[in-house]
């Protein structure tokens, strides 16, 4: 972004006294602002860009919040619907168990958990994440 040049003038009126012990003198001042950078018109986070990283594609703050939600859910029932992708997160607060979303066979999806509050935990294999 190229600089912004802001110049204020003022039109100062001639003022004349008929003292000679104190003569008042005015003259016109000029005061000159240089701006370098200027935030821009914010109203939403849809405004705000960001650059895209990792497994985040969105390019702005507005869609880059709703893709981080949609990978990370906590309540008492599982998540559905076509925003659920390998690897999403859901902390199942009625058994106070942490999933992870996988495929358990051949195309069949589903959530296994990875840590309880027992002994029950599945294994992973990093290499398919």
């Amino acid at each position: 972004m190229s600089d912004v040049t802001i110049t204020v003038t003022e039109d100062i009126t001639s003022v004349t006294t008929n003292e000679t012990v104190n003569p008042i003198t005015i003259t016109e001042d000029t005061t000159s602002v240089s701006v370098s950078a200027v935030p821009p018109s914010l109203t939403n986070a849809s405004s705000v860009g960001v650059t895209p990283y990792n497994t985040l594609t969105a390019t702005n703050i507005q869609d880059a919040l709703e893709e981080l939600a949609d990978q990370f859910f906590r309540s008492a029932t599982a998540p559905t619907g076509s925003n659920l992708a390998e690897g999403d997160l859901w902390y199942d607060t009625d058994d106070d168990q942490l999933k992870v979303y996988r495929e358990t066979s051949l195309n069949n999806f589903e959530f296994v958990p990875l840590a309880a509050a027992t002994d029950t935990m599945d294994n992973l294999d990093g290499g398919l994440f």
